[in-house]
C-alpha cells in the first residue's frame, strides 16, 4: 500500500521497521531520544523502544562513533546520528581510522555493521558548520560505503538496507528536502527492493546526461523539465551510491547522449564530479561530443546564509552548462 510521506517521515518509519526487525539495532546521537532529533527524524522512537535502544548521548561526536565501534564488535547494529554535517569532523579520526579499517585489519574476522547518518547540504538558511557537503572525504576512504537518498521511497528502503548491511555505511540525508513528499510502498518486501548500491534513471532523456545525488536530484529534474520546454530532453540519473559508484547506467546513457553534466553542492576541487568526469572520459571518450562539465558549489568555505543561494547550484546554472555542451 502506497502512502504519501515526506523524506523525514519515511526515514522515521524505516528506522522504526529496522528496530522492530532486529533487537540488536540501536540508535544513538545527540537529542535523538526525548526530542526526536533536531529534524524529528527519530521522533517517537525512544518512547516506543526505550532508552536502552534509542540513546541520547553527550555532545561528543568522537565518543558517539567510538562507542558504536565497540557495540558493533560485540554484535550490535548501531545507527549513529551526526546532528549536522559540519559536526562530523571531530569524529573523522574514528570513522577513517577505526570504522573503515577494522574489517580489513582483522582479516575479515570483525565486522562493522553500523550506519552513520549525516543530514548534509545547504539551502536551509543555517549558520556556520550546518550546511556542508563532506561526502568526498568519506567516498575517498577505502572500507567505507557512502549512499544518499533523494526521494521518500528511497529514504524508507535505503535506511533499512543500510542498517541490515554488515558494512559500515555513511548515510547522507538531504536536509533541505526532508519535507518533500512522495509515494512510499510501506508494505513492500525489502527482498525485492531496488539494490542499495545502484544508481537509477530518474528521468529518461536523449540529449544530455545529468548526474546528481541527494538534494541536487530535484534541482536536476527541475532543470530537465525546463529544458524540455525548449526542445531538449535531459536524462537525469540519481547516483544514490557514491562509494561504490554504480556507473554502468551512466556509461550507457552517455554513450547515447554524447554529453554529460555533473551536479553537486560540494566545491568542485577534488569532488565527486572530478572522479565521475575522469571515469566517464575513460570509458566513453569516443562517444563524447563535449567535455564532461561540472556544476558545483564554489571553492570557498560555505558562505553566510544570506549568500547561500549564490553559492548553491540552481536550475539556471545547470541549464547554462547544458547550453555549453552544445556550443563546444
Amino acid at each position: 500500500m502506497a502512502e504519501k510521506l515526506t523524506i523525514g517521515k519515511a526515514l522515521n518509519l524505516g528506522l522504526r521497521r529496522a528496530l522492530e526487525a532486529d533487537p540488536k539495532v540501536l540508535i544513538m546521537g545527540e537529542d535523538v531520544g526525548k526530542l526526536g532529533g533536531v529534524f524529528r527524524i527519530t521522533d517517537g522512537l525512544q518512547k516506543d523502544f526505550g532508552e536502552e535502544r534509542v540513546i541520547d548521548t553527550p555532545l561528543a561526536e568522537s565518543g558517539i562513533i567510538g562507542t558504536a565501534v565497540g557495540l558493533a564488535i560485540r554484535g550490535y547494529r548501531p545507527v549513529c546520528e551526526i546532528q549536522f554535517d559540519g559536526f562530523v569532523y571531530p569524529a573523522y579520526d574514528q570513522i577513517v581510522s577505526q570504522v573503515a579499517k577494522m574489517h580489513y585489519r582483522s582479516q575479515g574476522r570483525v565486522k562493522m555493521p553500523m550506519v552513520i547518518r549525516i543530514p548534509f547540504g545547504g539551502g536551509i538558511g543555517a549558520v556556520e558548520h550546518h550546511s556542508e557537503s563532506p561526502e568526498a572525504y568519506f567516498a575517498h576512504t577505502a572500507g567505507l560505503k557512502v549512499v544518499s537518498c533523494a526521494t521518500p521511497e528511497d529514504a524508507y528502503v535505503m535506511i533499512q538496507q543500510a542498517v541490515a548491511s554488515d558494512d559500515p555505511i555513511v548515510f547522507l540525508e538531504p536536509k533541505r528536502r526532508y519535507y518533500e513528499k512522495g509515494d512510499v510502498e510501506v508494505d513492500a518486501d525489502l527482498a525485492g527492493a531496488y539494490p542499495l548500491h545502484a544508481s537509477r534513471v530518474a528521468r529518461p532523456g536523449t540529449d544530455v546526461t545529468v548526474l546528481a545525488y541527494g538534494p541536487m536530484v530535484r534541482t536536476a529534474l527541475d532543470a530537465a523539465n525546463a529544458a524540455s520546454a525548449d526542445g531538449r530532453e535531459l536524462e537525469v540519473i540519481d547516483l544514490r551510491t557514491l562509494s561504490p559508484l554504480d556507473l554502468d547506467p551512466v556509461f550507457e546513457s552517455v554513450r547515447r547522449t554524447g554529453r554529460c553534466v555533473v551536479v553537486h553542492e560540494a566545491p568542485s576541487n577534488v569532488g565527486l564530479g572530478a572522479e565521475l568526469a575522469a571515469r566517464i572520459t575513460e570509458q566513453c571518450f569516443y562517444s563524447l561530443e563535449a567535455p564532461v562539465l561540472r556544476v558545483t558549489g564554489y571553492d570557498t568555505p560555505y558562505p553566510a546564509a544570506r549568500l547561500e543561494e549564490e553559492f548553491l547550484p540552481d536550475l539556471d546554472r545547470v541549464l547554462d552548462a547544458v547550453d555549453r555542451t552544445f556550443g563546444w
